[in-house]
């Protein structure tokens, strides 16, 4: 096999149809944020509901990533991406169908598990067809479409949709494209060599990745991110209507925050890394988030403060997200392993931050006010700041084949 030299269009094709595909991903994870403040109306939930709900994705999310990831790199990464978009496809307008808390919980840990096979596949698979100069860069472009999509046009767009479709077409309209993306992502993507799989090797693969120093400090450091982003994504929308009291338009305008905020960081910082290294760009970004999250708690009803200090909070939250999974965790293990170590730092990052950090935020809300969820994502990003002093300089770099 030759070594790539990022000089054909095979890089800009294997980057652009996993940057939509990921957005598709990302539209249907996020998207549902917006929707909550109706859904909950029409199915009489409450915030503990919404946080068992944006917890079930969370850790169906990790197990999936876990396990597909590992299995990604010895049957082949096409084989799992197209896979996971044809049953994300076929799934997601099932979360329409949902009647009440038990259907809707079903149906998103399914969507969970379609979702978590595609991020880790899709990570390596950018980090493979990336020359190591560009690596940060490609997988932050490969990131950002979830962000735009989901928490940037999506907060924008569903307040005048429901006005001419129930909140069950939304989920409907997006099965579509998933399936072109899926038929893409077969004809693009290059077969690669393959190598038996059991389940006595997937497990030593765990053990081997988790080896690394910095995969350890990686999956702290998801969790951490998980935590904050989950918390926000699900509760600002009921604490900016329940607390603040905003309007359902004003809310909107500020959600859109988070994926703009996304988008920008997720482009910026891991560019930025390529240049300055891994560990200033995660220091600087999580010094960003916590300040932002503490102006943000601070705020009252007003728009413009809340969309800045949200859009800063996830200037860096995704960004460091993407660091995370991608360049850091790559960089710190052979090139055969990526998947593996991604879907290992994945897994515990939403199954206890994606997973568990929301149910509690719900309980806390339910029970002391959601005035009080913010303060569950300032405490866990002043410990990820200490986290982040602990990474140690990547020693492999990243080969990368085609």
């Amino acid at each position: 096999m030759q070594k790539y030299d990022g000089k054909t269009s095979l890089e800009f094709r294997t980057v652009l149809i996993l940057a939509l595909s990921f957005g598709l991903v990302g539209l249907d994870r996020f998207m549902i944020s917006t929707l909550f403040p109706v859904i909950a109306k029409d199915l009489s939930l409450d915030y503990r509901d919404i946080g068992t709900i944006t917890g079930s994705l969370a850790i169906a999310w990790g197990i999936s990533a876990l396990f597909m990831g590992s299995l990604s790199d010895r049957i082949g990464r096409r084989k799992v991406l197209v896979g996971a978009l044809i049953a994300f496809s076929v799934l997601i307008g099932a979360s329409g169908l949902a009647t009440g808390l038990i259907s809707l919980v079903f149906v998103r840990a399914l969507m969970g598990f379609a979702d978590g096979a595609y991020v880790p596949a899709s990570i390596a698979e950018t980090m493979e067809a990336s020359p190591p100069q560009r690596s940060g860069r490609n997988v932050g472009l490969q990131q950002v479409t979830a962000l735009l999509f989901g928490l940037g046009l999506a907060p924008l767009l569903i307040p005048p949709l429901l006005h001419v479709v129930d909140w069950r077409w939304i989920f409907v309209l997006i099965a579509i494209p998933g399936f072109i993306c899926a038929w893409l992502t077969y004809k693009i993507l290059p077969a690669r060599p393959t190598s038996p799989s059991s389940g006595a090797m997937v497990w030593a693969d765990w053990l081997a990745v988790t080896g690394y120093g910095n995969i350890r400090i990686c999956m702290a450091l998801m969790l951490a991110w998980l935590t904050c982003l989950t918390t926000i994504s699900a509760f600002l929308p009921n604490y900016m209507l329940d607390h603040l009291g905003l309007t359902f338009s004003q809310m909107g305008t500020v959600m859109s925050a988070i994926g703009f905020g996304s988008a920008t960081g997720t482009v910026i910082l891991p560019w930025m890394s390529d240049r300055l290294g891994r560990k200033t760009i995660m220091l600087a970004g999580t010094a960003i988030i916590f300040v932002a999250l503490v102006l943000l708690a601070a705020s009252g009803p007003a728009v413009p403060r809340l969309f800045i200090c949200l859009f800063f909070v996830m200037f860096g939250t995704l960004a460091l997200i993407t660091l995370t999974v991608g360049p850091l965790c790559a960089e710190s293990v052979p090139p055969k392993m990526m998947a593996t170590a991604s879907g290992v730092v994945i897994a515990t990052g939403e199954l206890f931050g994606g997973g568990l950090a929301p149910i509690l935020a719900g309980t806390v809300a339910q029970h002391w006010g959601i005035d009080h969820v913010l303060w569950l994502p300032i405490g866990v990003i002043a410990c990820a700041f200490l986290l982040c002093t602990q990474i140690q300089p990547s020693k492999m770099p990243t080969v990368v084949h085609v």
